[in-house]
């Protein structure tokens, strides 16, 4: 997943793109004006929008408003220091999802952030399943016929993009999208390699396979078509 952080406080901003890295896995772009906020949110593809409202050059509901004008639809986290009731309300019919105020723990921010992204999936439960295939999203753990499976941060990454897509077919493009930051250089087969990988992992030693790929389209979770259901 990948989410854009706005906030003109740097300190600030990295704490909380740190902790999104490094707790939920997710890859981050951190914005320290509402004027490259709302370049970035508008011209890259984001699964949730962390914003404050106090900006420069842009303020944050100014952002949230040309933001959501554009036709983005991805969830908008706000952080504020102003809870009151008439401001609360100004903002969730501006288009916002949710709200935190200052000064905020960085656990709820993550929880928050977390269901927020699930929500905007359509997969507001904190456990994905496929046939077998077990993903526990909030810890990070993958199953599959009651094993446990070990997979590497990106590994992971893949498989709860297209969990979360699932059954939907995801292409190499979209997954590029969704899962580096502004910085990724591009290597042309790091999907392909990733994908091999999990195949290796979690479909090798079942009886069906649960990652299909689509020819000249992409990727998806589902069962096989023509798999037997197991006695």
């Amino acid at each position: 997943m990948r989410v854009l952080v706005v906030e003109d406080e740097k300190r600030l901003a990295q704490n909380v793109a740190n902790g999104l890295r490094e707790c939920a896995g997710y890859a981050v772009d951190v914005a320290l004006d509402g004027e490259d906020g709302l370049f970035m949110a508008t011209t890259n593809e984001y699964d949730l929008v962390v914003l404050d409202l106090m900006l420069p050059k842009v303020p944050g509901f100014d952002l949230l408003k040309g933001y959501r004008k554009a036709g983005h639809a991805a969830p908008v986290l706000v952080l504020t220091a102003r809870d009151e009731k008439q401001s609360v309300i100004k903002l969730l019919n501006a288009g916002a999802d949710d709200y935190l105020s200052k000064p905020f723990d960085l656990g709820e921010l993550l929880a928050r952030s977390k269901a927020l992204v699930r929500r905007g999936k359509g997969r507001p439960h904190p456990v994905l399943n496929i046939e077998d295939l077990e993903i526990r999203v909030a810890e990070r753990i993958v199953m599959r016929g009651g094993r446990y499976i070990d997979l590497a941060p990106m590994e992971y990454r893949v498989l709860e993009y297209l969990a979360s897509r699932s059954p939907a077919v995801v292409s190499k493009s979209e997954l590029l999208e969704h899962l580096y930051d502004y910085n990724w250089e591009k290597f042309s087969n790091v999907i392909e390699v990733y994908i091999s990988g999990l195949r290796k992992k979690i479909d090798a030693s079942s009886k069906s396979r649960v990652i299909q790929t689509i020819r000249g389209h992409g990727y998806t979770l589902r069962p096989e078509l023509n798999s037997k259901p197991t006695e």
